[in-house]
């Protein structure tokens, strides 16, 4: 199958790449930067922005499934980046009237899962990612309102570690839920898997791998 990566030149997105091409699937991917990686595979590398509607449609208008693993680095200044990347995507995929599962990558702590993080994460959020979170936030409830299948995914903290496949998931939330950590690799592997076999639809996950 042809998965679309968006987002798809470091961290998260880079690992979803890799494991699309472990797995043999073919790769389209959309980044600012371009993609740094030797490989025999099919791989489409476009070189553009999530937020431009012409970028965005060229990269996912053969895919059968889309993963979005958009992120901001270090960054932690107030952004548009994810609503904005939301409302472009709404626009592509509803004008052509796709069924194609979208799958996007937010973080525990945003949406409703706010209120279910440690207090130390609490802390953290709201003194240093406050702004990032509350346009993760808006991106989900773009998205979640919108006619699209999507399957909207809250990891925890992302670690470098390597892939296990062992994860825990989560699709209510509860006092006392506690999603940990989770490996950038184990997190791929398991987009990659619901891309091939979306059994979420329409459903938040909450991951991690404890």
């Amino acid at each position: 199958m042809n998965i679309a990566v968006i987002g798809a030149s470091a961290g998260l997105g880079l690992e979803v790449v890799k494991r699309a091409l472990q797995r043999n699937h073919a790769v389209t991917a959309l980044s600012r930067s371009s993609l740094q990686i030797e490989t025999d595979q099919t791989i489409i590398s476009i070189q553009g922005s999530a937020t431009s509607k012409s970028d965005l449609s060229k990269a996912i208008q053969h895919a059968d499934a889309v993963i979005v693993a958009l992120g901001t680095g270090k960054n932690m200044k107030a952004t548009t980046l994810f609503s904005d990347f939301a409302k472009q995507l709404v626009a592509v995929q509803e004008g052509t009237k796709s069924e194609t599962p979208v799958l996007f990558v937010t973080g525990f702590g945003a949406g409703e899962s706010q209120n279910y993080v440690t207090k130390f994460v609490k802390l953290f959020l709201k003194f240093f990612l406050k702004d990032v979170y509350a346009d993760k936030t808006e991106m989900e409830n773009i998205i979640s309102h919108s006619k699209l299948n999507w399957i909207g995914v809250r990891p925890g903290r992302l670690m470098d570690g390597a892939l296990t496949e062992k994860y825990r998931l989560e699709t209510t939330l509860f006092k006392g839920i506690k999603i940990g950590a989770i490996n950038r690799t184990d997190l791929a592997d398991f987009l990659v898997k619901q891309a091939e076999n979306p059994t979420y639809l329409k459903q938040f996950v909450s991951i991690s791998n404890k």
